[in-house]
């Protein structure tokens, strides 16, 4: 199995619809940004996901939302677009879907003074209680 994890943007809200046999089957596209020959390039990734496993987490995902996806890669394939041009198509059938750390505060839906949050450059979560700073004082060691 070919696994991969995306980070990224929605481009559009999610769709939902339902399979002939009554299956729930939601998707939407994600853009991921690569760096190619000094140029910024986009990459677009269509995700599908099976059943109601993510319905909690798929009404707070909206158009630009930033995301992180992993599940199998479908083997590509390619399909012309409007212009006459050659795309390829990269599928992920999604297993884990997480709100990316990446994103920046504005898609952000808590407060992150009651949650804390990670000081650039240290990966540890700080807080602004000074209850949490006094307990490192009360260690015997």
């Amino acid at each position: 199995m070919n696994l991969i994890q995306v980070a990224g943007r929605l481009g559009s809200d999610p769709e939902t619809r339902f399979t002939s046999s009554g299956q729930k089957v939601s998707s939407f596209r994600i853009a991921s940004n690569a760096r190619k020959s000094g140029q910024d390039v986009t990459i677009w990734w269509r995700v599908t996901v099976w059943g109601d496993r993510f319905d909690k987490i798929m009404s707070y995902l909206k158009k630009g939302s930033a995301i992180m996806v992993a599940g199998p890669l479908q083997p590509p394939s390619v399909y012309q677009d409007r212009e006459g041009n050659w795309q390829p198509s990269l599928d992920i059938t999604a297993e884990i879907i997480n709100f990316s750390p990446f994103g920046g505060k504005q898609d952000s839906n808590f407060n992150s003074d009651s949650a804390g949050s990670v000081e650039e450059g240290k990966g540890e979560p700080s807080s602004n209680n000074s209850v949490s700073k006094n307990i490192d004082d009360d260690l015997p060691f």
